[in-house]
């Protein structure tokens, strides 16, 4: 797989992606149904030809590319802050996960086996999405510093909402093992954000017109 700063870059909108989507559920309880399916698609491509190939076309990035963009330039919304702290702490918690060999099979063990219901019922049924946030729940929240997940309390209560963000949570963290397996590291956040801003955006144009083509 190339290490090339747009594979990076892919693999850091599949981050934000699945980020911005926690962050619209937080606070409203809805979020694209496109988007969310792309996330939690990614889960179970274990063996992708490319990085891209891990969320299917280029047009299926649209949001998280677009996201990445805005969080790494201004950071003058409040939902630009939250889903940046979202993303870096993901890609924190995936550096521990990283150096944590039982954890890592057990996270895999356990989405191979919800890939047979992601296979009969599709990937945003809410008995596949209740099984990785149980997969989440087990796992990666254990580590710490654990993910606080702000926004309006009445409808974080709603255990529907509550799992579609585990879910996506999960998801986030398998793009973040991607960004790492691309050559990503974090100190490039901070030396190579213009070159990353630049890539996404010219990304996130080409996955525009791919719409309307």
């Amino acid at each position: 797989m190339s290490r090339s700063l747009q594979d990076q870059t892919l693999a850091l909108a599949g981050v934000c992606q699945a980020t911005a989507l926690v962050q619209q559920i937080a606070h409203t309880g809805r979020c694209a149904d496109s988007s969310f399916e792309t996330s939690i698609r990614s889960l179970f491509a274990t063996s992708p030809e490319s990085t891209l190939a891990v969320y299917g076309e280029l047009k299926d990035l649209r949001e998280g590319l677009a996201t990445l963009a805005s969080v790494l330039s201004t950071q003058s919304r409040r939902q630009d802050i939250e889903i940046l702290r979202y993303t870096l702490n993901l890609v924190h918690l995936e550096s521990k996960l990283n150096r944590n060999r039982d954890m890592l099979n057990i996270i895999g063990s356990r989405i191979d086996q919800a890939r047979h219901t992601a296979d009969h019922f599709g990937y945003t049924h809410g008995n596949l999405i209740s099984n990785l946030a149980s997969i989440y729940s087990d796992t990666i929240s254990t580590l710490r510093p654990r993910i606080q997940v702000t926004g309006d309390p009445n409808i974080l209560r709603m255990e529907e909402n509550a799992a579609r963000i585990r879910a996506l949570l999960l998801a986030g963290i398998r793009s973040a093992v991607l960004w790492r397996q691309t050559g990503g590291r974090r100190w490039q956040l901070i030396f190579t954000r213009r070159k990353t801003v630049t890539v996404a955006k010219r990304l996130a144009e080409q996955a525009n017109r791919s719409v309307y083509d």
